[in-house]
């Protein structure tokens, strides 16, 4: 899938077109066991079945990345949630900001099968990981929704609550703490504030305190009927 970015910062600003051709994600990614446990349980509320390990690595089909403001979902009962988007170009990491949009009916099923039903909305704009990689844990992820006609905060946290990227990267490598050029990956998420559930817009964002640069998206979301 090709994908278009925005890149600004310290080394200067540019645009950068990549193809992906690998789109893993980061499942159960919880940097503290408590906060894993908290989401295994937030999800199991909705039926969802306990992982076998974590964290776990979702293969998923890199046609489903999109940058496009709407996207259309078949059933009322899919969510998101806002994760870092990681990928290697030209021998350089960069980081980005994906909704890892999930079929949470069919979660109850398959967690792997619903990742593939829905696409991944990812942000237009990117930053070096070079950049941000010393202060990584101050950085904060962000979503909001759009509930009974009001915006409200729906995930926020600092990414010190998850894995390191690296480790992550290197936990789906087998050791090489470098994605291969043309790979992807969704870095996982933090808690629902109120609990999972399903909205027609999403907002999500990477704050960078230090700087006090944002990266942001957001996508409407279309549901259509699941008919019989």
């Amino acid at each position: 899938m090709r994908l278009a970015f925005d890149i600004a910062g310290v080394a200067g600003a540019g645009a950068l077109d990549i193809d992906i051709s690998a789109l893993v994600i980061a499942g159960w990614a919880g940097r503290d066991r408590h906060a894993i446990e908290h989401h295994i349980e937030e999800l199991a509320a909705i039926g969802v079945p306990r992982p076998s390990t974590v964290p776990l690595y979702y293969r998923v089909s890199d046609s489903l990345l999109t940058q496009a403001p709407r996207i259309q979902v078949v059933g009322g009962e899919s969510s998101g949630e806002v994760e870092v988007f990681l990928f290697q170009a030209g021998g350089e990491l960069f980081v980005s900001l994906s909704s890892d949009h999930t079929d949470r009916k069919l979660e109850t099923v398959s967690v792997a099968l619903s990742k593939q039903v829905c696409a991944k909305p990812v942000a237009r704009q990117a930053w070096r990981f070079a950049e941000v990689a010393g202060h990584w844990d101050e950085l904060v992820i962000r979503s909001h929704i759009v509930e009974n006609g009001a915006r409200v905060v729906y995930q926020e946290g600092r990414l010190a609550a998850l894995q390191p990227p690296l480790d992550l990267v290197a936990g789906f490598t087998g050791g090489a703490a470098t994605l291969p050029e043309g790979t992807a990956m969704l870095c996982g998420t933090v808690g629902a504030n109120g609990g999972i559930r399903p909205a027609v817009s999403f907002t999500m964002e990477l704050f960078d305190p230090r700087s006090g640069r944002t990266l942001g998206h957001g996508y409407d979301i279309e549901v259509l009927p699941e008919v019989a």
